[in-house]
This record gives C-alpha cells, structure tokens and sequence, in this order.
C-alpha cells in the first residue's frame, strides 16, 4: 500500500500524519477545502487537492488521479461547546459528509481505512482509564457524530469489505519540526498557555480548581501527535477492522502543564481562575493496552515536558501560526 488519500491533512494532526507517511515512503495526497486547514501546513512534497466533502465529485476525481489504496480521515469539526449549539453543522460534515467519503471509496474500489475518532464518544466513563470495552455514551453532538461513523465504518465493513481502524483520543499535543498547531478557535490549553509566554495573551484562563483531584484542576490525557501519526500508520496495516482508544494511562492536571510551560519557556504565566464550565469530568484518561498488543504501537514522547517542549519550539518559530498563508 503505497498511494494514501489524507482528508483533512492541512489541518494539525493531519499535516503531520502526512509528513511521517511521506517519511516513511508513502505517496500522499491532501484533500482539503481550507475552511479550517492551512494550504502553508501542507508538506511540499504531497500533493493537493482544494476540495470538499460534500462534493462526491471532487472526492472520486482525487482517488483516481492519486491511485489511492487507502485512507486517511482527519476532516471533521471538533468544537465540543459550538456542537451544542450548532449541531446540524456537525451532524452534516462529520456524519453526512463522510458518508460521500465512504460511497467515493466504494465506487472507486479503495478497501482501507483509518479513522481519526475521539473518545468523546464515551461521554463520561465509569472508570478510568477508559478502554474499549466500556460502553458508549457521548453527551454532546461531536462526539455523537464520531459515534455515528464509527457505527457506519462498521457496516460498510461489513457490506463493502472496507476494512477499517477506528482510532480513538482525546488531547494530541506538540509538534513536528516542521508543523504545529494553529486553529483558528484555539480551545486547546497548551498552545493557548503558550500564547502567553509569547506576549500574545495576558493569561491563562483556568476553569475550575476545586475538582477532587490532587490540585483541584482537571487531568486530561495528552499525547504527543508524532505517537499519535504512528498509530495511524500502524493502523493502515491492521490484518482485520478495530476500534482502538489511544491514551497515556495516566494524566496532567491543567496546572501541572501551565507549571511546565513557565519551565519550558521561562515565563510567569499568569493564571485568572474561573468557575468550573458545565459538563467537564474531573478527569478523562485513556487505555492503550489494546493496540499496543494488537499493533505493536509503542509511544517514543509519553511525556509533558517533551510534548510542551516540541511544541514551544515550532511556536517560537511562527510566532503568527501559518499567518494565513494561501487560503
């Protein structure tokens, strides 16, 4: 399988799944409206198509003029808050929109696919860490809408002998030498840490510190995203379709990683304290005992100070993010 087809790969997980498919021989091809990716986060040796999926169309002439055997799905939206208060905007790209996905590959003949789903899916587990046999209830449309898809992969699976990976995460963190993480709503915590040791922010906005946890702060998952892009890469030779959750088994409390940052980038880092936001679980934190068995996935950066150190470097290096390079 050398020909991968990488939707939404001008995005930030995306661009740096491409970037280590291209490093390991692969030939890639982006396929990408901009809407939210970066043309400047592409790599320059894949090549680009501006499309969209909600055009079939654009889908199916981008499998065929790149040959493609298999891909990769990273084009969704992913703002939990504005889910619940826009859900048809999700419903229609996450779910709709990757249904021409599928059909394009079925009309064309592409039998692999890797997925990049979420643990929200679980909604708030039982018990923790969260492993794939724990039942699934998302209590917002995003992660809703990843359910969905998950659920049709399955029967497409079944039906069109597509077999497929679904990989499941929570918090992919750091950077490549070469990309980095620059939305244009950044609700992520380390990149928005960093914004103020830059001097683009005035501080850090922390929601709630009364949570029972050893700092009263939430623990989330974080993962290094070059780990994360080599489970992808290992899921495109997965034998048989799987749904695999992708975690550290442990956590970092918010203030553990803005305590890092003023480490890392030798800046005060003030913090204003707010009430907790609605719906936020104490702590969520993943399993990955399952595909490091299944596909031999062995994370290299399972680290807090080496994700937030990746990720300072590239952020002093575009200070600006992509700059808005190309749209």
């Amino acid at each position: 399988m050398k020909s991968i087809l990488v939707t939404g790969g001008a995005g930030y997980i995306g661009s740096i799944c491409v970037e280590e498919l291209l490093n390991a021989g692969y030939e890639v091809a982006v396929f990408d409206n901009l809407i939210e990716g970066h043309r400047a986060a592409v790599d320059p040796r894949a090549t680009f198509y501006k499309g969209d999926l909600a055009n079939r169309s654009d889908i199916e002439k981008a499998l065929s003029d790149c040959n493609a055997t298999g891909v990769m799905h990273f084009a969704a939206h992913a703002l939990v808050g504005e889910s619940m208060v826009n859900p048809s905007k999700y419903f229609y790209n996450n779910v709709s929109c990757g249904l021409n996905l599928l059909d394009a590959m079925v009309a064309k003949g592409v039998k692999r696919f890797v997925f990049s789903s979420t643990c929200a899916t679980f909604g708030v587990p039982e018990k923790m860490p969260i492993d794939e046999s724990m039942p699934q209830h998302p209590i917002n449309p995003y992660g809703a809408s990843k359910l969905m898809f998950e659920q049709i992969l399955d029967w497409y699976g079944k039906i069109h002998q597509i077999t497929f990976v679904a990989l499941r995460y929570f918090n992919a963190a750091g950077a490549s030498k070469h990309f980095g993480e620059d939305h244009r709503i950044e609700t992520h915590l380390i990149p928005n840490v960093l914004q103020v040791a830059l001097g683009k922010k005035e501080n850090i906005e922390v929601y709630g510190t009364d949570y029972p946890t050893p700092d009263g702060s939430c623990i989330r998952d974080y993962i290094h995203v070059l780990d994360l892009a080599q489970a992808h890469l290992l899921a495109l030779h997965a034998k048989k379709s799987a749904f695999y959750n992708l975690g550290t088994g442990g956590g970092t409390s918010v203030k553990e990683v803005i305590e890092c940052c003023r480490r890392t980038t030798g800046s005060t880092i003030p913090i204003l304290e707010k009430p907790r936001r609605p719906g936020d679980p104490p702590a969520l934190i993943g399993s990955s005992d399952k595909i490091k068995k299944e596909l031999g996935w062995n994370p290299h950066y399972q680290n807090i100070e080496k994700i937030i150190q990746s990720a300072w470097e590239w952020h002093q290096r575009h200070p600006q993010g992509y700059n808005g390079n190309n749209k």
